[in-house]
């Protein structure tokens, strides 16, 4: 079945989370928008990523909010009931994600390709994206703009923020401050690194004029490390976890000289505005989840770490590296190395 995309009048973009995955979307969006600028675009998405992209300029969010349980879906039915859209675009593989499809009406359902349509995808779409071999996460949600005509792929980011928070933003970071901010905490402890290291490479910043900025949400985890992270420390750190709001902390990290994070989506928010980041990867293959803009920054310990795992085989590219000890073979040296590098450039 071919479809003329270019008669589509409106477009039902299916992508609940997470914070780094719906940054890959906004690029895509937006590469929609800029070929097909009339088109109604309406995003189902999860309740915290909608704080981060709630200004995005033509776009019309519903917001599926998982912390409900099954009443989410009845929900979601309720709020789309009026709406029939000329084409979903079904970019998230969770099972969670396949029944909430069910809830949308849509003639032209286009999904993962056969190799990545999991969590039963496959059976609520019926157009499929080009298959790639070993794509980054967003050259894959690229792939959905390309299949419904979008020639211009170049990845461009406009996500607003509103003056009250960019004049905080401005407050904390000075024009011409050299700042660098560290987001140290990921979802899950095991893909931190260690508190004492992310001390002593901001010891190190500090030594070069810089100033250092611990920032990230409220969570225990976050809180507990950025104290242990503190107490390590040599230097004065300014400590900004759990103060900000995801607006907040996008403007800060426009106004940064230099992000370090794990994989996480702060990193991913560091590249929509520009500002390069030193990735830490371990578990995660940087090739594929690494910030998008950064590549050439990454310290990873990934590619030596999933062959001794997996010698002898044909590893795929998404898979993940096991283990809850894989960050401490991230040196300090290697960090610093590749910070030395960065502010040379």
């Amino acid at each position: 079945m071919k479809a003329d995309f270019a008669s589509m009048k409106s477009l039902c973009l299916l992508r609940l989370s997470a914070i780094g995955d719906v940054c890959h979307a906004v690029a895509m969006v937006q590469a929609i928008q800029k070929q097909y600028p009339h088109l109604q675009i309406t995003w189902v998405i999860g309740k915290i990523e909608y704080q981060l992209l709630k200004h995005l300029p033509g776009v019309t969010f519903v917001i599926f909010d998982k912390s409900q349980g099954w009443r989410s879906y009845p929900k979601l039915r309720k709020d789309l009931a009026s709406h029939k859209f000329d084409v979903l675009l079904h970019m998230q593989v969770a099972l969670r994600a396949t029944i909430a499809s069910l809830m949308i009406s849509a003639k032209v359902r286009i999904g993962f390709d056969k190799a990545r349509a999991k969590e039963g995808q496959w059976l609520v779409t019926n157009h499929a994206v080009e298959p790639l071999a070993t794509p980054h996460v967003l050259d894959g949600f690229m792939g959905f703009a390309k299949a419904i005509g979008v020639k211009d792929l170049t990845p461009r980011w406009n996500i607003p923020v509103t003056e009250a928070d960019s004049a905080f933003a401005n407050e904390v970071i000075k024009p011409g401050e050299k700042v660098l901010i560290v987001c140290p905490a990921a979802s899950k402890a095991e893909r931190n690194w260690l508190p004492e290291r992310y001390a002593a490479v901001a010891d190190y910043a500090v030594i070069q004029g810089y100033r250092v900025l611990l920032c990230g949400g409220p969570s225990e985890l976050e809180v507990s490390l950025a104290k242990a992270i503190l107490d390590c420390a040599n230097t004065s750190l300014e400590n900004l976890i759990g103060q900000t709001s995801l607006t907040q902390l996008l403007a800060l990290l426009k106004n940064a000289s230099v992000v370090i994070a794990p994989d996480t989506g702060p990193a991913h928010m560091a590249v929509t505005q520009g500002t390069p980041v030193i990735g830490l990867y371990a578990h995660s293959n940087p090739g594929r989840t690494g910030p998008y803009l950064s590549q050439e920054h990454v310290v990873s310990v990934y590619d030596s770490v999933i062959v001794q795992q997996f010698p002898n085989q044909v590893i795929p590219w998404g898979k993940r590296a096991k283990g809850k000890e894989l960050m401490a073979l991230i040196e300090i040296e290697d960090v610093i190395a590749s910070f030395d590098d960065l502010i040379k450039k």
